[in-house]
């Protein structure tokens, strides 16, 4: 794999979707990958109009202490959008990532993941990219994109005024029934939660985790009765 920040020219260096060597457990999320429409994945899609900003988000698994894995991190308290809230890596495709429709969203991801918890991108293997959704409080435009951390590299909040802390959840906490619930929004509305740790992980990126265990065949039945305020603030 190439580093996001490397150039050949005035081109960006491709980045490789490859399932090479994936280990057999994300066999399933490759496949969901190929396969998901944006449609079962989320009620906001793209604006049909092209409108919204690109940006792309790192859903990178590896293998921990007790298995599977998933980054996380926690943006920090003094951000205007989303503050405090688990998210996964990612931000706004750049100029220089190149075309945001295609390949600018896979360097996008690798390069922000980067910028924001200090991985070594030439670690990550790309192997394979969810349909793009739509953020409407924020107007972004996402594509999650999947990645085998094949090579693991040290991970800490690079900017403390971005990134409050950089973490990993298990995957096995994930699919814990005991660990589900139903984030009520202040708003009124609700959507599907994780307590992992200190953690509540939420909104978008719970959402895109949440899909992605379903389809992947890893959900477990969890009580969508229990429910759990989210604060104003958060």
């Amino acid at each position: 794999m190439t580093s996001a920040r490397s150039t050949h020219g005035d081109s960006p260096v491709p980045v490789e979707v490859s399932d090479h060597g994936l280990p057999e457990w994300l066999v399933p999320v490759r496949d969901a990958a190929r396969t998901v429409e944006a449609s079962q994945l989320s009620r906001f899609l793209p604006p049909p109009d092209g409108g919204g900003r690109p940006s792309a988000v790192l859903v990178l698994f590896g293998e921990g202490p007790r298995g599977p894995e998933l980054l996380l991190m926690e943006r920090a308290s003094s951000l205007r959008s989303h503050a405090g809230q688990p998210s996964f890596p990612g931000g706004s495709v750049d100029p220089e990532d190149g075309d945001p429709q295609g390949e600018g969203r896979l360097r996008a991801a690798l390069r922000e993941a980067e910028e924001e918890t200090g991985l070594d991108p030439s670690g990550v293997q790309v192997f394979g990219v969810l349909p793009s959704l739509y953020i409407p409080v924020s107007g972004f435009v996402v594509t999650p994109v999947l990645g085998w951390w094949r090579r693991p590299t040290p991970v800490t909040p690079v900017d403390p005024g971005e990134t409050a802390r950089v973490f990993t959840v298990p995957v096995a906490d994930l699919t814990d029934p005991a660990h589900r619930v139903m984030a009520v929004h202040p708003a009124g509305h609700a959507g599907p939660a994780f307590r992992v740790g200190s953690a509540l992980v939420w909104g978008f990126t719970a959402g895109v985790i949440d899909r992605i265990l379903h389809f992947a065949g890893w959900e477990r039945p969890w009580d969508q009765n229990r429910r759990v305020p989210l604060d104003w603030h958060t």
